[in-house]
């Protein structure tokens, strides 16, 4: 028997025992509301470790903005191409989405080095114009979340819902910190845990529960 043949499974039958393994593993205490739970299971499902699901925070109301902006088209903006890869096409189409990601745009190299920043806060702020309303996904760099904050604060930009779990030591639990202590609607991972991975189950499972699925 090959080994194909003695562990894999088809695609729905991995996605029921995954959730099915996660809901086995979380604490029976976590407290969240039945759609936040959904979206918990998915970030644990695509990181690998139920721990994680302790540090999640939603600020009152987020999936529900979420998903009241990805009903209403809302573009889904990410802060590398790895977040922006990560969400299913599938969803993304069905539902008339659109995604954006500008990290490796020639203009945003060159306005990094005009304004002697990096190309993650660079790339946040040549999206500023098709903020408002969006959905913005960050799942990688810090600075990527505090120069979104910066424009939130100066009034230049009102996201629907900011997803924010960027990864890292330097500045990253800082910026979390700083993102839940505004009034913008958010989910985010405390601490130095989240990525790419989480940032784009989030979206994955708000595409999920915007078809149904999430709820049944």
């Amino acid at each position: 028997m090959s080994l194909v043949q003695k562990y894999a499974l088809l695609p729905d039958e991995i996605d029921r025992q995954s959730l099915q393994m996660v809901e086995a593993s979380l604490p029976s205490s976590l407290g969240f509301a039945h759609r936040e739970h959904y979206v918990v299971c998915r970030i644990v499902r695509a990181e690998g470790d139920p721990d994680i699901a302790t540090s999640v925070r939603f600020s009152p109301g987020a999936v529900a903005k979420g998903l009241a902006a990805l009903a209403a088209r809302a573009p889904v903006l990410t802060d590398v191409r790895m977040v922006e890869a990560g969400i299913s096409r599938a969803l993304l189409q069905r539902h008339g989405i659109a995604t954006r990601c500008l990290i490796d745009a020639p203009q945003v190299a060159e306005r990094a080095r005009r304004e002697g920043t990096t190309r993650s806060v660079a790339a946040l702020r040549e999206l500023q114009p098709q903020l408002n309303g969006a959905v913005v996904a960050i799942g990688n760099a810090p600075t990527a979340l505090l120069a979104l904050l910066d424009m939130v604060d100066a009034g230049e930009a009102l996201p629907a819902l900011i997803i924010g779990m960027p990864v890292g030591f330097v500045a990253c639990p800082e910026s979390k910190e700083e993102l839940m202590r505004r009034q913008t609607p958010y989910i985010s991972i405390q601490g130095r845990r989240g990525g790419s991975s989480a940032a784009a189950a989030t979206v994955n499972a708000l595409l999920d529960l915007l078809s149904g699925q999430g709820d049944k």
